[in-house]
């Protein structure tokens, strides 16, 4: 079954989500960074986490009541190289942008800088925040926790977030390094994807409450909401692909997430309390390494693209007639959709017009 889809230039999206989080109260200049976030997710061809999860993610809750549009950034704890923040339950996008500047400035200062946030919501694709610390010749990490759906190895409840960690690496290439993955094998929103084209997802990704290997998209997103179905971790359902190895380092990302800043963790992530809903309460943490107090930049960068290079550069497997390395392929993403957009499939579609016609949003001539 062919998906209907359409084009939409990044500019028309851009403005739109920009007037979509004006008209649920998000003020403007936290709405631009909003949107930003959101449309760097499409450039990269990160369809998983775009204007794909405005409605769902954002929308949705902030009119439900149980994410507030208005962000009160807190610092309650710093040092020379750290800070703690408090969310206060405002926009993740938001609050993780301020705290990447926080760390990337300490680290301007002495060479590294961190810290720590609770009370937040989800910040959308963590190599955002990564590439903030690339943009200031350093390099950026950054993790955070999420709502439970992954199972740890030989369980089947989904206890875990899909927790990611993203790390943001300059070099002398076109395009930096940065790999930015969830520790589970896949995630919510590429589920979604699945199931708005109407696509059974890859066996292995996901099990039920008895760990079965399922792959209806439609019903895994209702039995995720209801503990019947886990992720699995990277690596596979039980040891025999090492499946411990993203249990484990989902693991490291929850209490990184969760233990320095005093945070929430686990099942408290679930959004629901006495049957009903409640904030997430997500953590984050980021990093910032200032290469210049390591070692020349630009003398850092040539190493980096020369192992790069290398990488890409060694024997191939029968069949293949390339290796990517990671930032590569969101590169050529980038450069395909420059000139024609986003793709906008149906079910967008219906809910970009959705939000179009709730918050009588005029200006807007979309092709569908």
């Amino acid at each position: 079954m062919l998906e209907e889809i359409v084009w939409v230039d990044f500019d028309t999206l851009e403005r739109f989500m920009i007037d979509v989080f004006k008209g649920i109260d998000v003020p403007e200049e936290d709405a631009r960074i909003c949107a930003n976030v959101l449309i760097k997710a499409d450039k990269r061809g990160i369809d998983s986490h775009g204007i794909a999860r405005l409605k769902g993610i954002y929308y949705d809750r902030v009119r439900a009541g149980i994410q507030s549009p208005v962000t009160m950034f807190e610092v309650i704890k710093q040092g020379p190289a750290t800070a703690v923040i408090d969310g206060h339950n405002g926009m993740g996008h938001v609050i993780s942008k301020k705290s990447m500047d926080i760390a990337i400035e300490k680290a301007e200062k002495i060479g590294i800088g961190m810290t720590a946030v609770r009370n937040s919501n989800h910040y959308g694709i963590a190599g955002y925040y990564s590439l903030m610390a690339v943009r200031s010749g350093m390099i950026g990490i950054t993790g955070t926790n999420a709502r439970p759906s992954v199972a740890p190895t030989f369980g089947v409840e989904n206890i875990l977030g899909t927790n990611p960690l993203a790390f943001g690496i300059p070099t002398d290439e076109e395009f930096p390094f940065v790999l930015d993955c969830a520790t589970s094998l896949t995630q919510r929103g590429k589920i979604e994807v699945y199931d708005r084209a109407g696509k059974h997802i890859p066996e292995g990704w996901v099990i039920d409450d008895k760990g079965n290997a399922i792959t209806d998209a439609h019903r895994i997103l209702e039995d995720l909401t209801n503990y019947k179905a886990a992720l699995t971790p990277l690596g596979g359902i039980g040891e025999k692909t090492a499946g411990y190895k993203g249990y484990g380092y989902a693991a490291v990302v929850e209490i990184l997430s969760a233990a320095l800043q005093g945070g929430s963790f686990l099942k408290m992530l679930s959004g629901t309390e006495d049957g009903r809903k409640v904030p997430h309460r997500l953590g984050h943490f980021f990093i910032a390494i200032n290469i210049s107090h390591f070692t020349d930049l630009e003398s850092f960068k040539k190493t980096a693209g020369d192992i790069l290079r290398t990488i890409r550069a060694s024997r191939k497997m029968p069949g293949s007639n390339r290796i990517y390395t990671a930032g590569e392929k969101e590169y050529l993403a980038w450069l395909e959709r420059k000139t024609k957009g986003a793709p906008i499939n149906k079910r967008l579609q219906e809910e970009i017009n959705t939000m179009k016609d709730e918050l009588g949003i005029a200006g807007y001539n979309f092709p569908f």
